[in-house]
């Protein structure tokens, strides 16, 4: 069997990470979000926590604010550590889409990987997304709706700056999915289905 590749960006609370792994046990695929951060730490010898804090998010406008985290290369040059996961992210994704057949979320995989993979983007109506990030966190309506508001801005913006691209633009992606419409396993069966054919 050849590899196949699904990549999957999501909006937050829409259950795209969900889905992703899911479908990567359904078919037997190896799957990769929050991992990507863990071997770009090994590969990086950089704490999680440290890479974590600035996952999917762009580096300051100025480059460096006072409280940003940079990482000082051989050369004594200091570079923002945003930019640092990006590149051992991509690096990896890269990589990764030689060894076998995978499900990526996020990381700007379906630019890195374009032409090489099945692209999806699961989006919601803001209030269900809402609603569940209230059922996953505990967290009150307010404190919710903000959360969703605040990853969405940072995903997007993240997005944007590393691939000249528009994150809602739905004309790069093969498929795209509003996940309130269907239950999970039809839209497992619907990935399942793209995924044989490409």
């Amino acid at each position: 069997m050849s590899k196949r590749i699904i990549t999957i960006n999501r909006m937050y609370g829409s259950g795209g990470r969900v889905l992703g792994k899911a479908l990567a046990e359904k078919l037997g695929y190896a799957f990769y979000d929050k991992e990507l951060i863990e071997l770009a730490g090994k590969e990086k010898q950089i704490p999680f926590h440290e890479l974590a804090k600035v996952d999917e998010k762009k580096p300051h406008q100025w480059r460096f604010s006072g409280d940003h985290d940079v990482q000082i290369t051989p050369d004594f040059y200091t570079v923002p550590m945003n930019d640092v996961l990006y590149e051992a992210q991509r690096d990896i994704i890269l990589s990764l889409a030689e060894k076998g057949s995978c499900v990526i979320v996020g990381r700007c995989a379906n630019q890195i990987l374009k032409g090489r993979s099945l692209s999806v983007f699961i989006h919601a109506p803001f209030d269900l997304r809402v609603r569940n990030v209230q059922a996953r966190t505990g967290r009150e309506e307010r404190s919710a709706r903000k959360m969703v508001k605040r990853t969405d801005k940072e995903r997007r913006a993240y997005y944007e700056f590393f691939t000249d691209a528009k994150w809602t633009d739905l004309s790069q992606y093969d498929l795209c999915i509003d996940s309130s419409r269907f239950t999970q396993d039809q839209i497992l069966e619907i990935l399942t289905e793209a995924a044989r054919e490409c």
